[in-house]
Formats: structure tokens, sequence, C-alpha cells
């Protein structure tokens, strides 16, 4: 996954969670936070950030704010970034070595999955979460309660209930990454629904990404230690 026309900045602010004012070649710019979460502790005044700029003419912001340096690390925050770079992965035989299909957004029920696929005799669906929090080199997920996330985690519970397969991919948008965890400090309820998960039948992968100012691209899995 690829950007194009990125500059470098310098965030200064974050009025609300849509919009950040960056300092580009000195002259301050409205940009689009493409991330609602809170990121705190990536988006602080003086951080280095890059930048797409939008030729949509009709948009009241020039640019998009897709990823900041945090000391030497490097992490895309761009929240539609994971399902792109998992839509590739998943078409080059990421799961099913010859998929027949690959859908996004499916609609199942009440719910609308991030990804169904089929292979022969085979079906799964497939939700995606995008990983920026990181401590000492440790990935976790989520980083402000979800309830969003956890409705997601029982309904891929659900699926397997029907014959279907079930993945959850946790898309870690930096490296390097020793391993992945729960954010039970945040919301203990989502590394509970985790667990079950797993006993239920759920695969839970996490991979890593090779994460360049201008660039997106899966890289290697990674444990997740519930």
């Amino acid at each position: 996954m690829k950007y194009s026309n990125v500059y470098k900045g310098k965030f200064i602010a974050r009025p609300n969670r849509f919009m950040a004012q960056v300092e580009i070649d000195g002259v301050v710019q409205a940009s689009h936070v493409k991330n609602t979460g809170r990121c705190k502790e990536l988006l602080k005044p003086g951080s280095l950030v890059y930048l797409e700029e939008n030729i949509n003419q009709n948009r009241k912001t020039k640019y998009d704010l897709v990823a900041v340096e945090k000391d030497k690390l490097l992490v895309n925050i761009d929240s539609q970034a994971p399902n792109k770079v998992v839509k590739e992965w998943l078409e080059a035989g990421g799961i099913y070595a010859n998929p027949t299909l690959v859908c996004p957004e499916k609609k199942h029920g009440n719910s609308r999955v991030d990804f169904y696929i089929e292979a022969e005799d085979r079906q799964a669906f497939i939700e995606v979460k995008g990983v920026t929090l990181e401590n000492d080199g440790v990935a976790a997920f989520p980083d402000a309660p979800t309830e969003r996330g956890l409705k997601h985690i029982y309904h891929l519970m659900d699926v397997l209930q029907e014959g279907y397969e079930a993945y959850l991919v946790f898309i870690i948008q930096f490296k390097p990454v020793k391993y992945l965890i729960p954010n039970d400090v945040t919301q203990p309820e989502f590394g509970q629904a985790l667990k079950e998960a797993v006993a239920a039948g759920v695969h839970v992968l996490a991979y890593d990404c090779i994460a360049t100012p201008n660039s997106m691209q899966m890289d290697q899995l990674v444990q997740v230690q519930l």
C-alpha cells in the first residue's frame, strides 16, 4: 500500500479528533487526522509527522496525517491502512493459497464484517484491527475502550456456529515489536473476550508492518500473548 505526494511536517495541536494543526515548511496548515483514536502517546507537540497531499479541491483540508515518528519508531496511524494491506495479503494467498473470492465489507446478519473469503470448499469471515499503541517494544490493543471491537469478537464466535472459519487479524502499524497483548488496563473486557474467542476456535493472528513515510506493507507474524 502506497501514498503519493507525502510531506514532512511538525505536529502542533489536535483541536478535535478529526483535525490537527501541523507546520509544513514554516506554514501552519489544517490537516485531517486519519485516525479517530486518542493517539496521545504519538501526537505530541513538536513530533515529526508525515502527510499526504489530497488533490480533491472540494475538501476543507489539503492534507491527511498518515504517520508519526515516536523516538526512532515510525508509526503509521492511518486507520484505513490495515484493511488495505490485509486485502493485498488475502489476494496474494495470505490465508487461503488460492482464494476464489475476497469480498470486503461483507454483510452478515446485523453486522458488516471486514472481509469474507472463499477457496474451494472453505469460507471464512475476517475482522481487522489496526494497532498503534506501543510501550517498550510491546504492542497493545485497544488504546481506548471499544464496544464495537467487543461486538466484532462475539460475532466471529457466532459465525463459527454456522460452519464458517473465523479470523481476527491485528495489524501492528510499525516494527520492530516483541509481541502483542490485549490492553487490560484500558479495557479488561476485551482481553477476556479474546480468550473466549480463542477457546471457541477463532484464529487470532498479529502481523507487524514495514512502515515508511509513503507506504505500509505487512511483514512478520507476531506472537499474541493472552
